[in-house]
């Protein structure tokens, strides 16, 4: 199958999709730009800052892509290519896009607040305690899962037979992405507090990270792993309660150019080079060892790529405080949601080149999309730059890694200081628990805790947990739709399909665990013990919050066929 085939189909479909699907539900939702955005009205300098609609893009999109759409679809890949790419391509669409677009307008219509506000308001004040636990815990998950990935990507040593020796890409991915958390901030302070040029000062940006990357090839930082996780999470820890504007955002924004570098370099390998896939169209209901399952493990494991939770904390966390005008967010939301959908296909067909004598390619998924495309640079006629571009892929998704990391500690920050801002605490209590600073470190201290299970034991749990809470942001959306008397349809199948898949998810995770940890003796508490307790959590509030959620939703077309009633009546 050549690979241009599928990359083209699912452009065409996603940019159709966008068009039709993603014009029709901002029609239906009464998207204009009558209302002020809360980044106008609530204009801080800290969080609510006006953005341009490129800048916040940027950093949206560099927020809820991070490693996800790429790792996601290699891992599911084990189904043959056709599952994931429809799953990629139907999910995003009709699943994933309309969660993004509906999570940002609902908060702009609640001044910038986040889902669990909406969910306070709309299903009752119990449901927003347990979604702020749910999200807490999801958020955790995201920040030990990306931290691993990072500190992978940056390890500068590896041990073969008792010997060992140094990475070269890690090397220089670390050096280019230290080299670059400076440079962000310098864009930061140009742009907003010498009030730049857009364009001139994205330019230099743009040079400064060449810059940055070559004195990563030149000069590489060798540091084991025990370092850079302290490195790591101390700037997790900054990053998370400095202003957004000097470094989270312009972050994003630069880090965007790399991505959309990235994508295009893989788009023309894949067009221009007839590239063929050589993984099966469909492996079986098992997969291709055999030890999986089709359902529900394929939607929870390409995750980011289709469908995420975390994004509706991303857009009304962060995205909705920074919104210039409301009919941005179908750009910003529905758009940033395909293109990340289109990086998933990017991944999907780089596995699928590599797959070769009946087996997948061996490696992490960032090692194995780096080298499909690698290989694809190489097959343009300059095989020469195969090394080059190999690193500056794995520097490209470790930066995105790394943004997805200090955005979720960030909004794990918000979400621990609004779930002890209720009066009921004591008030000194209170104030060291709503403390950014105190919050922050707890955050910090659980991801670390978390970290040392690995990536590998981090990710299945990180996934279920992930798409149950774009259920429970699906559900918070549909509730506030039906107090305001629009249609909330678009929400039912997909909130449905999930939960489901989801739960099913969770106990087989819980199972497996339970079998490492009590019957084969191959588990640690840490690892599969303290996922355990939190399965159980999850599961449990989760159910507890859709019935909630249930019950509102009746309640709200309760009163309103009542009130259709009342006003008939009257006239």
């Amino acid at each position: 199958m050549n690979s241009a085939y599928i990359l083209i189909i699912g452009i065409v479909v996603l940019f159709f999709g966008y068009i039709f699907y993603g014009g029709w539900l901002a029609k239906k939702w009464g998207v204009n730009n009558d209302h002020e955005t809360p980044a106008h009205t609530q204009q801080d300098g800290v969080d609510y800052v006006p953005s341009k609609a490129p800048v916040l893009l940027g950093h949206h999109f560099a927020s809820i892509a991070g490693a996800g759409p790429i790792n996601g679809p290699i891992q599911a890949a084990i189904f043959g290519w056709l599952p994931v790419f429809l799953w990629i391509v139907i999910g995003g669409i009709f699943f994933g896009a309309v969660q993004d677009f509906s999570s940002i307008l609902a908060s702009i219509r609640h001044k910038g607040r986040s889902i669990g506000y909406v969910i306070s308001e709309h299903i009752g004040p119990r449901a927003k305690k347990l979604f702020f636990i749910f999200a807490y815990l999801t958020l955790l998950l995201v920040v030990a899962a990306f931290a691993s990935i990072v500190i992978d990507t940056f390890d500068g040593f590896t041990t073969t037979s008792g010997i060992t020796t140094t990475v070269a890409a890690n090397g220089s991915t670390a050096m280019a992405s230290m080299l670059f958390i400076f440079v962000s901030i310098i864009f930061g302070i140009f742009l907003y507090r010498y009030k730049t040029n857009l364009l001139i000062t994205t330019i230099f940006g743009i040079i400064a990270i060449i810059a940055c990357i070559a004195v990563g090839l030149y000069y590489p930082l060798y540091l084991s792993s025990t370092v850079w996780t302290i490195i790591i999470f101390v700037y997790v820890f900054i990053a998370s309660v400095a202003p957004v504007w000097i470094l989270l955002q312009p972050r994003d924004y630069l880090n965007s150019f790399l991505l959309y570098g990235m994508m295009a370099a893989a788009i023309i390998g894949i067009l221009f080079t007839g590239t063929q896939i050589t993984l099966p169209a469909y492996t079986g209901f098992g997969g291709i060892n055999g030890t999986s399952q089709l359902f529900p493990m394929l939607f929870i494991t390409v995750a980011c790529g289709a469908i995420s939770g975390f994004h509706s904390l991303v857009g009304s966390g962060t995205t909705s405080k920074q919104l210039d005008h409301e009919k941005d967010a179908k750009l910003i939301g529905y758009g940033g949601m395909l293109i990340e959908c289109v990086l998933a296909i990017i991944a999907l067909i780089a596995v699928g080149t590599l797959f070769a004598q009946g087996s997948m390619p061996s490696g992490t998924p960032t090692q194995v999309f780096a080298a499909g495309i690698a290989n694809m640079v190489a097959a343009l006629g300059i095989p020469q730059y195969y090394d080059v571009a190999y690193i500056v892929l794995i520097l490209a998704i470790s930066a995105f890694a790394l943004t997805s990391l200090d955005t979720a500690t960030r909004l794990a920050r918000y979400m621990f200081q609004e779930f002890f801002s209720d009066d009921g605490i004591p008030t000194k209590a209170r104030k060291l628990l709503t403390n950014p600073y105190f919050s922050t470190l707890i955050t910090v201290g659980l991801g670390a805790l978390l970290a040392t299970g690995g990536y590998e034991n981090i990710w299945p749990l990180f996934g279920s947990a992930n798409q149950l809470l774009a259920v429970l942001a699906l559900m918070a959306v549909a509730a506030w739709m039906v107090h305001e008397g629009k249609s909330n349809k678009m929400f039912i199948i997909p909130m449905a399909f999930m939960l489901v898949a989801s739960i099913s998810a969770l106990c087989i995770t819980f199972y497996n665990n339970v079998m490492k940890l009590f019957v084969l003796g191959t588990g640690t508490f840490i690892a599969e013990g303290l996922q355990l307790i939190l399965i159980v959590i999850l599961i449990i509030f989760s159910i507890v919050l859709v019935i909630d959620g249930i019950n509102a939703l009746r309640s709200h077309k309760q009163k309103n066929r009542k009130g259709k009633a009342d006003l008939g009546n009257k006239l």
